[in-house]
């Protein structure tokens, strides 16, 4: 936090560029787009605390948490910038600037404020300084950013205020208790006393991997706690339960360890060192038992490499969302960067990965991300040693780098693409037509084109109005459209055994027998768009040619009248 550093100008050295443009980045790319992102932050402070200067409060205000801060930064400035650089900073940071622009809502603005002078408590831990805040408490609790929460027994309920003083180490909240007087509470945040025994502190967990050939151990803050762990909404804490606790912790170590083969950097290469943070989504404990992939995740331009996970019951699953979200915040580093695009917003692109229309921004995330995700299974598909691995690893690599190139081929189309987001993009075609290029199990191929052809078929059906539109730019879509189940991504990612279902047959390269069970359907549902879909991919695989070449663009024609099944 000195002035040299804030006046040391940012030129993305060309080579950075290229790592990046071509899907990948190393630790030095990863490293100068985080420095990017703190130099964005100051400035964002910056501009919060000239809001809040005026603030009506009854805390403590929010000039003497900056100079508590820089204090500590002076005496302790790697875990002061650990707390500045972290996720959930980030978070707090735009989340208030949109609160104080009335574009988001929260607890009073005064207590969401005081949220900062729990940073500079943190802060005051780590450098051993001295320094006393009036704060809020919220259900006699108060969370301390990078290091856990403070709970008072026997607290009043409700926002209230309390007083919170450091020294040398030690942390002492005091609050209105439950029906009179006050309640107290002292803990060493930073120690290993008994607090946590007694309830008054629940420490921060941390997700860990001591890495290969005696390399520095990772660590990854495991965040169940912060209020601004959310991509927005303020969030009460979620404490997971021990036994869901220890399965994040072993599923994490065998991701790590998935992620940390020894190579060279490349798309779809992540060292967990570069993850900030990992926020548990949905869940607390081990019931009921998670799907095998991941279900839900995300990630905020806000926050760089944080991102939001609902738990998989798979290593090889978490290790995947991993590489999908932390290409996310390298985009949006690069967006904070660089002008990519011209998006107007309006939301009319077909996205492989997606069941609703998008806009540009989006699908430049999407290409971003998948292109990725692609890399991460191509290097599953050279480690692979089973042929069940072989042909799971060649459908995911066959899948993504096709839906991959799709959503490439329309951005460079789109004609609003800057010179620089042109220059990433041409980066991503290159690495994307190269991979096409290489080989993939016949039968894992041919499953990969088919269920890229079913979404985008299903997508079109579901989405768009029949009508004689000339390219993405002149679709209309239905007013009644709404989200749908994508199930055939996974389904198709192996071959069935013994086929039953019209899906099962598609999969396992029977089109015909599948043509006839689709069409069973369309009998009593002519116009069911999952079946339709799937009718229309299996004829074109039957008679391919000019006609199903025009039925597989425009799919949503059929619909009226209905196909003659």
């Amino acid at each position: 936090m000195t002035s040299e550093q804030h006046l040391a100008p940012f030129r993305m050295p060309d080579r950075l560029f290229a790592e990046l443009a071509a899907g990948g980045g190393s630790a030095a790319a990863v490293a100068f787009l985080e420095r990017a992102e703190r130099a964005r932050r100051l400035l964002l402070l910056r501009t919060l605390l000239g809001h809040l200067d005026a603030l009506p409060t009854p805390l403590t205000p929010v000039a003497e948490a900056w100079r508590v801060l820089k204090e500590a930064a002076e005496k302790s400035p790697e875990p002061v910038e650990r707390l500045l650089l972290a996720p959930q900073t980030g978070g707090w940071i735009s989340h208030m600037l949109r609160r104080v622009h009335g574009t988001a809502v929260g607890p009073p603005l005064w207590a969401e404020a005081g949220h900062f002078s729990a940073l500079a408590l943190s802060a005051s831990l780590h450098a051993g300084t001295e320094t006393a805040f009036d704060v809020p408490l919220t259900d006699g609790r108060l969370p301390l950013p990078g290091l856990g929460m403070v709970r008072l027994p026997g607290a009043r309920e409700g926002l209230t205020v309390g007083r919170a003083t450091t020294a040398g180490g030690e942390l002492t909240v005091t609050g209105p208790g439950r029906t009179s007087g006050s309640v107290r509470v002292t803990c060493r945040p930073l120690g290993r006393g008994d607090d946590t025994d007694r309830g008054a502190w629940l420490p921060l967990r941390t997700l860990t991997h001591d890495g290969p050939d005696g390399t520095a151990p990772v660590a990854v803050a495991l965040d169940d706690l912060d209020p601004y762990r959310d991509l927005d909404d303020h969030l009460p804490p979620a404490r997971l339960d021990e036994d869901e606790a220890r399965e994040w912790q072993r599923l994490f170590g065998e991701a790590a360890r998935i992620l940390t083969r020894p190579t060279t950097p490349g798309p779809g290469r992540v060292h967990p060192a570069m993850i900030r943070a990992i926020v548990p989504f949905g869940r607390t404990g081990i019931s009921p038992p998670p799907l095998p992939f991941v279900q839900v995740s995300a990630s905020s331009g806000d926050s760089f490499g944080g991102m939001l996970i609902v738990r998989p019951a798979s290593a090889l699953a978490l290790a995947e969302t991993l590489v999908h979200e932390l290409q996310h915040s390298k985009l949006a580093a690069l967006l904070h960067l660089f002008p990519l695009l011209d998006d107007d917003r309006a939301e009319r692109y077909y996205a492989p990965w997606r069941t609703d229309p998008r806009h540009l921004t989006g699908l430049l995330h999407g290409a971003y991300a998948f292109t990725g995700v692609a890399g991460f299974w191509r290097d599953r598909l050279a480690d692979a040693q089973s042929a069940d691995a072989v042909e799971r690893a060649g459908y995911f690599f066959a899948l993504r780098r096709l839906q991959s190139r799709l959503a490439v081929r329309t951005l460079l189309t789109s004609g609003r693409l800057t010179a620089e987001g042109r220059a990433l993009v041409s980066g991503l075609a290159r690495t994307l037509d190269g991979w096409l290029r290489e080989d993939v199990p016949p039968a894992a191929l041919a499953r990969a084109r088919t269920a890229a052809a079913l979404h985008r078929t299903e997508w079109r059906l579901r989405n768009v109005v029949p009508a004689p539109a000339a390219g993405p730019s002149g679709l209309r879509f239905r007013r009644d459209r709404a989200f749908w189940p994508d199930v055939r991504t996974h389904a198709f990612a192996t071959r069935p055994a013994v086929p039953r279902t019209a899906d099962e047959h598609l999969a396992a390269g029977d089109a015909a027998a599948a043509l006839t069970r689709y069409a069973d359907v369309l009998a009593d549902a002519p116009a069911e768009p999952q079946a339709l879909a799937g009718w229309i991919v299996a004829r074109t695989i039957l008679e391919p040619g000019r006609a199903a070449r025009r039925m597989l663009a425009r799919p949503e024609e059929l619909l009226e009248p209905s196909p003659r099944v």
